[in-house]
């Protein structure tokens, strides 16, 4: 297990799953973690049930006693509601469990499933491709989703995005809604911290962040970092 308790490791390629990341996770200290926004959402093993995070806004506190572990499978922004089927904004800042959202015999079958695996993450990478592979086609099967991503990702502003994608401002909006769980201006928030925190991480100077991942200045920086994060830039090092 990696440092904290954590570790991951990219999806198979078999799964079908474009950029999901299979994680796991085992509390190391009697203490509450901080999941900070990516636009993501999850599905999730915890002791013997299965659980969905949907996308956050702000960090999200996490507590389990020493030894308590999870197994997450992680899809790419706008993912998730394909495979759980429906509107991600239905799920923000939640956490429910999986037979509140599926019938109770498909969930027992999954569960069962899962607990008799040899490796949870390929279970769970299962369960989310079974459920791809059942589910109707998309009415509109473009890469919108991927493309709004790149764009607000590497800084271009709402009403470019909806310019380079072809569609107007609400229309952008309401369709981010479903897959991400919140609007394109959020979304770009969220990238830009998970920019700023990868700066961070690699050593580089508060003020060199602020400008590489796009702030107005380094007050700009903190102050966005304490809203989303909950923490000064400094607490997330690492």
């Amino acid at each position: 297990m990696a440092a904290g308790g954590y570790r991951e490791r990219p999806a198979s390629r078999d799964a079908g799953l474009p950029g999901a990341v299979v994680w796991e996770k085992t509390a190391v200290a009697d203490r509450v973690g901080r999941v900070l926004p990516d636009g993501c959402m999850d599905l999730i093993w915890y002791g013997t049930r299965l659980l969905v995070a949907g996308p956050d806004t702000r960090a999200h506190l996490v507590g389990g006693a020493v030894g308590a572990s999870y197994t997450g499978l992680r899809f790419a922004p706008g993912f998730g509601p394909l495979v759980f089927g429906l509107p991600a904004d239905e799920l923000t800042d939640r956490r429910v469990w999986l037979d509140e959202l599926w019938p109770d015999r498909t969930v027992r079958e999954l569960t069962e499933r899962v607990a008799g695996a040899a490796g949870v993450g390929a279970a769970l990478e299962a369960v989310a491709t079974g459920r791809l592979a059942a589910a109707p086609p998309e009415p509109e099967p473009e890469l919108w989703r991927s493309r709004a991503v790149a764009a607000l990702g590497a800084g271009h502003g709402v009403a470019e995005t909806a310019r380079e994608l072809g569609l107007s401002e609400r229309q952008l909006r309401r369709r981010s809604l479903a897959a991400f769980g919140y609007g394109p201006k959020t979304l770009a928030r969220v990238l830009r911290l998970r920019r700023a925190l990868r700066l961070t991480d690699a050593g580089t100077p508060p003020a060199t962040v602020a400008a590489l991942a796009g702030y107005a200045d380094q007050a700009h920086l903190a102050r966005e970092v304490r809203e989303l994060a909950g923490v000064p830039l400094t607490w997330l090092r690492g």
